[in-house]
């Protein structure tokens, strides 16, 4: 299992000519305005005692059916969010896609766990598959699993109870779901990714996922999982799901996160007493992390590899394998991805140099997404580091951009 150390890092920015420090490059689609809006909103976020008050307040005003809109639009959803149709976000996609990046358009309703919920969202999701399909500079769907069934069928079922005959139906019923969409994106050669969920049913996910690579991957990998590297057993699933597609002779789909249930899972795990799914810290995981891109390319005839980081090393980690192993900057089995409104001097600078990025362009009507926004909210405040290199980045460049408007 390899170690990556800060003097790799270094070798790779000299000997690659690779760099993310560009803000004229990392900001090319920010007017002046934009950078103003961004700024105060990473402020904001650098305070995690503001961050609680906010989203606490926000919570009580959807509760009592207040409007919430006149402060949630013009701020955190305009930065983290595409629109609220497929449609409304192709100006924000065609924009990027002018500097070399691709969007994923990325449905971020909460679930209704309703069945005319479920049916909305699988309806949309078909929607979303299709929309990708007519677009060139949209390169895959997405979806999460739970929006397609209940959490508690899918823990039930995790588990060694025994379902009913209406418990069945509707696990087969989630089991067609997911067939129709990955279907769908087979039909018309857009590959989707399949998001992880909690690691008490991710099991039970991690097998239908299996066996929709096993039908649908023949060719190329249209199917991808997802790998949380936060977890203590993911870069030993990886080894394995690789020989079940060797075995199988069908391509693995792989797509790379650090993970976000962390304290969910470790609280769960400490109230009913059985050991924790999660990684005893940050440098297992990225080590982990690491050993699954390096595996990962060495099997590249195999597998594909989607590497969804914010983590600058992990990135440029990828972008020296890729030169080490003679894989073109282009190749279409390799993406690195980000969320919109975030580290963007990874995603532009990549593509600037060559480099597949797609962002992940969350959509939706307002109400319905700000559980996903109050999220983006608290995890920025958690992840050390992130606030502050955002807050920092946008600085440099409205610092440069005063000096550049004073030069003659």
């Amino acid at each position: 299992m390899p170690s990556f150390f800060p003097w790799q890092v270094w070798y790779l920015y000299r000997n690659m000519n690779l760099t993310f420090d560009d803000t004229g490059i990392a900001f090319v689609t920010k007017t002046d305005p934009d950078l103003r809006r961004a700024h105060l909103l990473f402020s904001t976020l650098a305070h995690p005692w503001m961050v609680k008050w906010f989203t606490f307040k926000i919570r009580i005003a959807l509760k009592l059916h207040l409007p919430v809109s006149w402060i949630l639009k013009p701020t955190i959803y305009r930065h983290f969010c595409g629109g609220e149709t497929l449609e409304s976000c192709l100006p924000r996609v065609k924009q990027m896609a002018a500097c070399g990046v691709s969007s994923i358009l990325d449905y971020s309703v909460e679930g209704s766990e309703k069945p005319d919920g479920i049916d909305a969202s699988l309806e949309e999701t078909l929607r979303s598959i299709r929309f990708a399909a007519g677009n060139p500079n949209i390169p895959f769907a997405v979806f999460k699993p739970t929006a397609f069934v209940t959490k508690n069928l899918l823990e039930k079922a995790s588990s060694s109870e025994t379902l009913s005959l209406t418990e069945t139906e509707e696990l087969n019923s989630f089991r067609r779901r997911i067939l129709t969409l990955c279907q769908a994106a087979y039909n018309l050669q857009i590959p989707i990714l399949i998001d992880a969920e909690d690691s008490w049913y991710q099991s039970l996910i991690d097998e239908l996922v299996a066996a929709m690579m096993e039908r649908f991957n023949r060719e190329q990998a249209i199917i991808f999982n997802t790998f949380q590297m936060y977890r203590r057993d993911r870069f030993d699933f990886l080894k394995a799901s690789f020989a079940k597609a060797e075995k199988g002779n069908y391509f693995l789909g792989a797509k790379f996160v650090r993970g976000a249930y962390m304290e969910k899972e470790r609280e769960r795990a400490k109230k009913m007493g059985y050991p924790s799914a999660i990684q005893p810290d940050k440098e297992n995981t990225d080590r982990d992390y690491n050993a699954a891109l390096k595996f990962s390319a060495e099997h590249i005839d195999r597998i594909s590899i989607f590497n969804g980081t914010h983590n600058e090393i992990s990135s440029i980690y990828l972008a020296g394998l890729m030169d080490r192993h003679g894989i073109a900057r282009n190749d279409p089995r390799i993406w690195f991805s980000q969320l919109y409104g975030m580290s963007d001097h990874i995603s532009f600078n990549l593509a600037h140099h060559g480099f597949n990025v797609a962002k992940y362009l969350p959509y939706g009507p307002l109400k319905h997404v700000v559980p996903y926004l109050l999220r983006r909210a608290e995890e920025n405040t958690s992840v050390a580091g992130q606030t502050s290199r955002e807050l920092t980045l946008i600085e440099l460049e409205r610092n440069r951009r005063k000096i550049q408007k004073h030069i003659p």
